[in-house]
């Protein structure tokens, strides 16, 4: 097949695309500087693309089979004004950009497979959520709305949509676990804010191999949480990995210290509390490779 990223150079979708190159697929990049893009992964065909100014290049949407959706301003940052508008631009306008174009194709992809975030729930203290779980009204929450609307009218139109709402995919090369390497090899590590909030957490093949799960099955649509089953608080998540390093983790960072370091709202958003459930993915079939956190991190750490 050939098969439309955006978003192809980040931590996730440089990796779906290299699994997508495994399996014989062809692979079209969007980036703003492909010239950089093709230095990182030549294999793949890339081309330019501004993502809040522009639909794609009429060249990279011919003949596409199916799209993977991952463009978005990265959420770990000071939540300042301007930072909002970016994260919301890059998703909003970015998907809708994506979805113009595919519209307007006489042939249209049969699927679309589009990111989106756990966040949309908001704080839920220990209750569990699921897909069925009501959108929360905070700016982080208001974001994945907007994304996922933005990409509805691919839906409307015929074309297959599965929204992958992701929770912290655990890469020692970024996202949550990168920052938390550091301090925990050095036996400072320990739970932040109390530790007691919920954090909906996958491991990257997992994340790769839903997505990759999404685009394949045609009983794939709506919304799905991408988050291993079982859940865990920051202090068990924080045990776990202390454990997988031969290190203590007993070292507290109150909610003042996280606040300081990024920023009030950006804090509140780190720490809040989300048990989320892949439901739908598990009643659909995916088999996830990593179900518990200690695992899923010596697997990361250890190779």
């Amino acid at each position: 097949m050939r098969i439309l990223v955006t978003g192809a150079s980040g931590m996730i979708g440089s990796r779906v695309c290299d699994a997508l190159l495994a399996r014989g697929d062809e692979v079209v990049g969007l980036s703003r500087d492909p010239e950089r893009a093709t230095k990182t992964n030549p294999t793949v065909s890339w081309h330019q693309w501004d993502s809040v100014r522009e639909r794609p290049p009429q060249a990279a949407l011919e003949g596409v089979d199916a799209v993977v959706n991952l463009i978005g301003e990265p959420i770990s940052q000071r939540l300042t004004d301007e930072a909002k508008k970016r994260i919301l631009e890059s998703r909003e306008r970015g998907t809708k950009n994506l979805v113009d174009g595919l519209l307007a194709l006489p042939a249209k992809p049969r699927a679309l497979v589009s990111a989106s975030a756990v966040g949309i729930y908001g704080d839920h203290g220990e209750a569990i959520v699921d897909e069925s779980t009501p959108a929360a009204t905070d700016f982080l929450a208001d974001a994945c709305v907007r994304w996922e609307a933005a990409a509805k009218p691919a839906a409307d139109a015929g074309i297959r949509l599965a929204g992958i709402r992701t929770g912290h995919v655990l890469d020692p090369d970024g996202g949550l676990l990168k920052p938390f390497l550091l301090p925990f090899r050095l036996g400072v590590g320990g739970p932040l804010a109390g530790g007691r909030w919920y954090m909906p957490w996958i491991h990257r093949d997992d994340e790769v191999g839903l997505i990759l799960w999404a685009l394949d099955t045609e009983a794939a649509d709506g919304p799905f949480n991408s988050c291993a089953p079982n859940p865990v608080t920051n202090r068990e998540f924080s045990k776990a990995l202390g454990r997988a390093l031969h290190r203590p983790a007993i070292t507290p960072t109150p909610r003042a210290a996280v606040a300081a370091l990024l920023g009030r709202e950006m804090a509140e958003a780190a720490t809040t509390s989300i048990r989320a459930m892949p439901r739908r993915a598990l009643d659909l079939g995916y088999g996830f490779r990593f179900t518990e956190v200690e695992p899923a991190l010596r697997d990361l750490l250890e190779r």
